[in-house]
């Protein structure tokens, strides 16, 4: 990863730097210099990075990359830390501002090198979607037309409404987490992802 100390780019033996302390405790330990705790956060939140860029960016090959410079500009900003909110809820926003940079850098790309909202998961493998078993011709014709539907319905969501949807259907996170990575209130969080549900349940009512 250039730009960050040769022992947090690689997997480094940081367990033990975890252990007993909040993340936050741990990115003051960065903050002062101790790159083994910046390698301990970066081997722990490495995976869900990369699983919400791909959500996010909608490009499966450049979420990895993005996940990289998320924690380069988390190192980069180390010495301006602060500890007075969530160690994640600061990550989220970070990370939040570059998939929306790089969206709408990219917005006129083609087709073909975005991803679906609903594909299977990397890890899991399971389409959280789609029923299981193995359907038929008639079925997976369906299918497609339904996951082509998600994800221009999804894609067409404001852009709030879109990183809401991401973070709470995907990254499972609670709404006090996402109210405080949006900056708004919980009870307008809760409005927002209630917005975008009932937008994309109305027009996805055929697939239904």
């Amino acid at each position: 990863m250039a730009g960050v100390p040769k022992q947090a780019a690689v997997e480094a033996d940081a367990g033990s730097s975890g252990e007993g302390r909040t993340d936050a405790e741990i990115m003051l330990q960065v903050k002062a210099g101790d790159d083994s705790a910046f390698a301990y956060l970066v081997q722990k939140y490495r995976r869900p990075m990369v699983n919400f860029m791909y959500r996010m960016a909608h490009n499966a090959a450049g979420a990895e990359d993005l996940a990289q410079e998320v924690f380069l500009r988390v190192y980069r900003s180390r010495e301006t830390y602060e500890a007075s909110a969530k160690f994640t809820t600061w990550l989220y926003r970070i990370a939040t501002n570059l998939a929306v940079n790089h969206a709408r850098d990219t917005r006129h790309e083609r087709p073909e090198n975005t991803v679906s909202l609903d594909e299977p998961d990397e890890e899991s493998g399971h389409t959280p979607d789609l029923p299981d078993g193995t359907p038929s011709a008639e079925e997976n014709l369906v299918q497609r037309e339904r996951l082509a539907a998600i994800r221009q319905r999804v894609q067409s969501l404001p852009e709030r409404q879109r990183i809401a949807v991401v973070m709470h259907k995907y990254q499972q996170m609670e709404y006090r987490q996402i109210a405080d990575v949006l900056k708004l209130s919980e009870s307008a969080t809760k409005s927002l992802l209630f917005r975008a549900y009932e937008a994309l349940r109305e027009q996805l009512r055929e697939f239904v």
